[in-house]
C-alpha cells in the first residue's frame, strides 16, 4: 500500500477512485504517565510517555484506514490527515483518513 499526505503518488497515475477511507482509535491517559509528565513540566523536557502514546495511535489509526481501502480494492492512499479530538476527561481520538485509489 503507497501512502501519501500528497493529492498525487509521484511517477503513478491514478486509475481508479474509490474515495474517503479512515481509522481511528480511542486512547486513555496512563496515571504513571501522567505522573512522569507532571514532573517534566517542572524541569522541562520531552514528555516521552506521551510522545510514544501518540505514535502508537497513530500508527493503530493508520493500520485501520489501510485495512478499509484494501477491502475496496485500493492500492494507494493519498491526501491523508490527521485529526485529534477530546473524548472524555483524559480520552482523546485519534482519526486518520484520506482518499483511497489505485495506481499505476
Amino acid at each position: 500500500m503507497l501512502l501519501s499526505n500528497t493529492e498525487t503518488i509521484p511517477g503513478k497515475e491514478i486509475r481508479e477512485f474509490y474515495g474517503l477511507v479512515a481509522g481511528s482509535t480511542v486512547r486513555a491517559k496512563h496515571i504513571g504517565r501522567d505522573f512522569m509528565a507532571g514532573l517534566k513540566n517542572i524541569i522541562g523536557g520531552e514528555l516521552t510517555g506521551y510522545s510514544e502514546l501518540l505514535q502508537d495511535s497513530r500508527q493503530e489509526a493508520m493500520n485501520r484506514m489501510e485495512e478499509q481501502a484494501k477491502k475496496v480494492g485500493a492500492n494507494a492512499i493519498v491526501n491523508i490527515r490527521f485529526s485529534t479530538s477530546s473524548i472524555a476527561q483524559g480520552a482523546a481520538e485519534l482519526y486518520c483518513y484520506g482518499t483511497a485509489v489505485k495506481v499505476e
